[in-house]
């Protein structure tokens, strides 16, 4: 009872600093910025649903008003460069610079202008901060003192793991105080009975691969990252990638969590049990949040066995209807050995031939229209190869493939995964590259590349690939270089065909600053009001959408009606 009580009392106190925030916000907020459609019954200066993230900000802050501590990440509805620094908080100086050598000790405590700029800037080179100072804590203790210390002070801070982010959401926007995660990366236990791995939130996922595979398990995720990310920041964004449609999303597989929150407080959820139905299951919170309620120090995971029968296919289809019906049999006649179903257009195989070095033609001499690659996972080898192979010879035999070839050893494995998971890669390196990571039906996933080709023409080369056995598409756009007018094509007509086909605009990657006010295409208004704290309820929960002061006045004066009936 006393823990649920503080743990009351903490959702408590830390939502209602945030309302307090919002009354000193410098931000002006403008309707005709937006393109969400107007509210119903919240008042005449609530006219627009982007109201309830109208800072462009999506950084955790930490600072204190009265006896109330803020956690958030504030939430962007305009363009970064619109965008001014809140006065509100405080700049670094000398005595900060001392309190954290205090307690991190000189190395830990980054002001190198090299270090730096890798720590301001993302992987695609879109989005660079300012920051003058990186923190790198080496116990969940260090980050704890951090925290309070940035509360007290009212500085800014941004955790950072990996740095691999595509939307903008691990790197500062202004001179916030960035906090990486890299040297807390222990591998703390693991129990051979159960699968179970606990770690620090900084280890490298790779890392953390090896070591499983050594002891016969696997990661029940696997990016094209993994050599830079942090299961820290997978969990924080909630990673997908290619093992999903065989062993779910984090959600399903993390079952604890140790999280700093902005005033210092450590949340210890670090259970490893696979059930526990006492109250709420709060992990699920931090799980996708993108730092913004808290900082993920430590993670305790699920791991499935690692199974000794692996078979790789790479194949052609002539068309996307072919790819549709392959998936569907695969699901039917591999079942439970399918453990990846990816696809990539000829557009994406052309990118991966041409800017990947050491990458051949699986199937030369031609480039085919479509290609697919289907991954099983079992125990039996001789029984799980002749399954696939029957499939196979089945699916040819009925036109759905076109040509195919089988992994003979791990090499070409190697190579077939090579191609599909270097296509960011090699957009990158092709020149300026828009990228959109989508959720849709299946059936409907190659419709929108189709739509944005037609409606791009010849000005840009538009290339799909992604996920399709869940549903989830990488929609590209590689041009020269950047250009406004080709932007203004493909937003915000990516973001309605999207929503049109009640799909999500962000399947893996997050919202980061991107695409922080595009929640609105995805998300119902009762549902973002639904991760905003609602004064008129009794339980307070965490908020970490920014809400304009006139909406929290509508908001007090329901409140203040209500407890005026009630009396």
């Amino acid at each position: 009872m006393e823990k649920r009580r503080a743990l009351y009392h903490l959702l408590r106190q830390s939502s209602k600093s945030f309302f307090d925030h919002l009354f000193h916000s410098t931000i002006e907020y403008s309707p005709s910025q937006w393109s969400s459609g107007p509210i119903s019954n919240l008042g005449r200066k609530t006219k627009h649903l982007s109201w309830y993230a109208a800072q462009e900000r999506r950084n955790l802050y930490s600072c204190s008003k009265g006896n109330f501590s803020l956690c958030c990440r504030l939430y962007a509805t305009v363009s970064a460069k619109l965008v001014q620094r809140n006065p509100a908080f405080s700049e670094i100086n000398s005595d900060d610079i001392n309190y954290f050598k205090s307690i991190l000790g000189g190395n830990n405590v980054i002001q190198d202008e090299d270090r730096l700029q890798a720590a301001n800037t993302d992987w695609m080179h879109k989005y660079k901060g300012s920051s003058k100072l990186v923190l790198q804590p080496r116990t969940t203790e260090e980050v704890s003192k951090i925290l309070k210390y940035c509360n007290s002070r009212c500085l800014a801070v941004v955790p950072q793991g990996g740095n691999t982010g595509l939307v903008g959401g691990s790197v500062p926007v202004f001179d916030e105080v960035v906090i990486n995660m890299g040297l807390m990366n222990k591998i703390i236990s693991f129990d051979q009975v159960s699968g179970m791995l606990v770690c620090e939130a900084g280890c490298i996922l790779e890392n953390l691969e090896s070591f499983l595979d050594n002891e016969g398990f696997i990661m029940p995720l696997d990016l094209g990252a993994k050599g830079s990310c942090q299961i820290g920041g997978n969990v924080s964004t909630n990673a997908g990638g290619i093992r999903l449609v065989r062993y779910g999303s984090l959600h399903g597989n993390v079952l604890g969590l140790e999280v700093v929150l902005a005033n210092g407080t450590v949340l210890d959820m670090l259970g490893t049990l696979r059930k526990d139905n006492t109250g709420y299951d709060l992990k699920h919170l931090f799980i996708g949040s993108e730092g913004s309620l808290g900082i993920v120090t430590k993670v305790s995971i699920l791991t499935p066995p690692k199974l000794s029968a692996i078979n790789i296919a790479f194949l052609a289809c002539y068309d996307y209807f072919s790819c549709q019906k392959l998936l569907l049999e695969a699901k039917r006649k591999l079942g439970e050995v399918l453990s990846a179903f990816e696809f990539l257009d000829s557009q994406a195989m052309d990118l991966a031939l041409n800017h990947l070095e050491g990458v051949r033609n699986p199937l030369p001499p031609s480039i085919h229209n479509f290609y697919v690659l289907i991954e099983t996972t079992g125990s039996d080898e001789s029984y799980d190869k002749e399954k696939l192979e029957a499939f196979l010879f089945h699916s040819m035999e009925s036109g759905l493939i076109s040509d195919g070839v089988l992994a003979q050893d791990i090499n070409q494995a190697s190579s077939f995964w090579r191609i599909r998971e270097g296509v960011p890669e090699a957009l990158m390196k092709a020149g300026a590259v828009y990228k959109y990571d989508l959720s849709l039906p299946v059936e409907k996933m190659y419709d929108l590349v189709e739509e944005m080709r037609t409606r791009l023409g010849h000005s840009a080369k538009v290339v799909g690939f992604g996920h399709m056995g869940d549903g989830n598409l990488h929609l590209n756009v590689s041009t020269p270089q950047y250009d406004d007018a080709i932007l203004a094509q493909i937003e915000p007509f990516v973001y309605q065909w999207t929503s049109k086909h009640r799909g999500s605009i962000s399947a893996e990657h997050g919202l980061g600053l991107m695409k922080a006010n595009k929640i609105y295409y995805s998300k119902s208004p009762e549902a973002v009001a639904a991760m905003l704290l609602d004064p008129t309820t009794k339980v307070q929960a965490l908020v970490f959408f920014s809400i304009p002061p006139t909406l929290k006045c509508y908001l007090t004066e329901r409140r203040q009606k209500k407890a005026k009936k009630v009396n």
